[in-house]
């Protein structure tokens, strides 16, 4: 049985002052969390201040991207050694706002993912096709291609401390979400393809979140589907009641 797992992407939002509050509001609902692994993510500068707030309690801390190197003369790079510095456990990378701003490649996603596993931090790998994709009927080849091409080489245990995010482009940020059975149509294509770059034991095994416009109203739908294992939640992760809300209902499913 895979547990499931809720992380909280707040992407380039909250000073350090709100993300406290919002660390602690969250923390006074989940601090004792344990069927759910749930993970926040707030900017780098506010790392240490939540890392802070939730010491002790059942919640991890992740961060949003890093660099593949250790360190070195790359201005206004985080590395992977700071946020263990941090204490973060997770590292969301290849999300699709890197991959569409900032050019990152599969083969950058599969570098950084590499280093993040060197070093003890479970990577967060996202895939995803755009509307454009899916309305040519490309989902399937474009979400194959990047799971083959993002977690290239990274042997039993390195696919077994990562998870895969399924965020389908055009419903981020934009109040569309696949529905279950969409969304669990390509969740089980990624495992079948896991299945085929590694074996059964890892396919079956490796958590996949799905991330889109996620909300407490059609969180437990979603959670539901026999593939998916919880969320990467974005807007919602904002507000501390719709954040506690989904986690409570991927919680129903563990």
């Amino acid at each position: 049985m895979r547990k499931p797992i809720v992380a909280g992407n707040w992407k380039m939002n909250k000073t350090v002052a709100e993300a406290i509050d919002l660390a602690e509001s969250i923390k006074r609902d989940l601090a004792a969390c344990q069927k759910v692994d749930v993970v926040l993510c707030p900017p780098f500068t506010a790392l240490s201040a939540v890392g802070n707030v939730i010491s002790g309690t059942q919640i991890d801390l992740g961060a949003q991207n890093m660099h593949w190197e250790k360190s070195g003369a790359y201005t206004g790079e985080i590395s992977p050694e700071m946020l263990r510095d941090l204490f973060c456990h997770y590292v969301i990378l290849g999300h699709s706002e890197r991959r569409q701003y900032f050019g990152e490649t599969d083969e950058i996603v599969n570098r950084k993912a590499k280093t993040a596993l060197a070093l003890n931090l479970h990577p967060i790998v996202c895939v995803g096709e755009t509307l454009e994709e899916r309305k040519a009927g490309r989902t399937n080849e474009v979400v194959e291609k990047q799971v083959r091409g993002s977690l290239a080489d990274f042997g039993a245990r390195g696919w077994l401390e990562s998870i895969i995010a399924y965020e389908p482009v055009w419903a981020i940020g934009t109040g569309l979400t696949a529905s279950p059975a969409q969304a669990q149509e390509v969740h089980a294509l990624i495992r079948s393809v896991l299945q085929d770059i590694s074996d059964e034991h890892v396919a079956k095994s490796v958590r996949i979140q799905y991330g889109g416009s996620v909300k407490p109203g059609n969180a437990a739908e979603l959670f539901g589907q026999p593939d998916i294992d919880g969320g990467l939640i974005g807007g919602a992760a904002l507000d501390a009641s719709s954040f506690i809300d989904i986690v409570l209902a991927a919680q129903e499913t563990a």
